[in-house]
């Protein structure tokens, strides 16, 4: 039996929830040193993102999928190039550890936010 229209978005809304908040949960453990939570859960949202975005193709709901794909590349790949710093200096390493954990932070609760209010990310990208 095909979805209505209405219940197509709203299936969208839950894994959209389900996905901000697997990545909240990730953003505020990166925050809390010795609490950082294991990267399953960022890996997971990412693939329930990476699985479910074509059937957000055409909705509002597409631009949610898209900003959190992009927040989580954006996010491994400043990890990333940054990870050096913790073998240098460890001060440089937690400011850049830091800095990039509460942009991580600000773009889900940003994306949460707009999504809760049935808005595109369009105007955010």
């Amino acid at each position: 039996m095909p979805q209505t229209e209405g219940e197509k978005l709203q299936s969208l809304a839950t894994v959209g929830t389900l996905s901000y908040v697997l990545h909240l949960i990730v953003a505020v453990g990166a925050l809390v040193p010795g609490a950082q939570i294991s990267p399953v859960l960022l890996i997971v949202a990412l693939v329930i993102d990476l699985a479910k975005r074509e059937d957000a193709a055409g909705t509002w709901h597409e631009s949610h999928f898209r900003w959190r794909i992009r927040t989580v590349l954006i996010v491994a790949l400043l990890y990333a190039l940054t990870l050096p710093l913790w073998f240098l200096l460890i001060a440089p390493g937690w400011l850049a550890w830091l800095a990039i954990s509460i942009w991580f932070l600000w773009r889900i609760v940003r994306g949460m936010m707009c999504m809760n209010k049935g808005l595109s990310m369009e105007i955010e990208q």
